[in-house]
């Protein structure tokens, strides 16, 4: 069972808001960056240090960057919550992130680029060039997971290696698969890393400029240190793993 089927909203693990796949409520941008303001509640124990893994995976190829919250307006608020669940996009105010026990860093990865804007690649409109939808696997009232959700591409190339793609058998009701690659070689659903193509599209959308890639994470981790030990702390959100 895929994390995401642990919380019942709409298209797994986000509340959708408007058919897009990458939303136009996006974080600002000051001088080039975005840093995007977060606290983690201590509830998380050491989650919390999935939490900065994510961070990093995200800051050291864009201009994004994530620093503790303090007085700013809107944040990202990672708390516990039954699944791994975000908004999309900046939706104002105390923005929360759910991180279940069963959350990897990938996972969280996941949900972050939810709340900074992007929807499931598999609900891209050109989908079906690419893969099939076996909707007699589907689990019942599933069904909507798997709709399209015409919107935004950013121009870019579908990419069944992305973070934010399915698994061959999420929400599948008898073990069989639920999405088919038209190229069967292809393995879909990974959550170890963004994909080139994720990348790609983060620093589109977000204008970044110069070589993040080559630079460092910048991460402003507070005391939420990797591998922190006794951590003890947030609002919610919700999109599937």
């Amino acid at each position: 069972m895929n994390p995401d089927e642990e919380y019942g909203v709409q298209e797994g693990d986000m509340m959708l808001q408007r058919d897009r796949n990458a939303a136009s409520d996006v974080w600002p941008e000051v001088d080039g960056q975005v840093f995007v303001p977060y606290e983690i509640n201590p509830e998380l124990g050491k989650r919390a240090s999935l939490i900065t893994q994510a961070f990093k995976m995200i800051s050291e190829k864009t201009c994004v960057k994530f620093r503790l919250h303090t007085d700013e307006a809107d944040y990202l608020h990672f708390k516990e919550g039954p699944g791994c669940a975000s908004l999309v996009g900046l939706t104002g105010g105390e923005q929360p992130l759910l991180i279940s026990k069963s959350c990897t860093a990938g996972n969280i990865c996941h949900e972050i680029l939810h709340a900074l804007g992007f929807y499931h690649e598999h609900s891209r409109k050109d989908r079906n060039e690419y893969i099939t939808i076996q909707y007699d696997n589907i689990s019942p009232g599933r069904e909507d997971n798997f709709e399209v959700r015409y919107g935004k591409t950013l121009g870019m190339a579908y990419d069944r290696g992305s973070i934010m793609h399915y698994g061959e058998d999420y929400f599948s009701r008898n073990g069989k698969p639920t999405i088919v690659t038209k190229d069967g070689n292809v393995k879909i659903g990974q959550r170890t890393h963004l994909s080139d193509l994720d990348v790609e599209r983060i620093r589109k959308l977000y204008h970044c400029k110069g070589n993040e890639e080559e630079g460092t994470a910048q991460v402003d981790y507070g005391d939420y240190e990797m591998g922190l030990e006794g951590l003890w702390g947030f609002k919610f959100s919700t999109m599937a793993l």
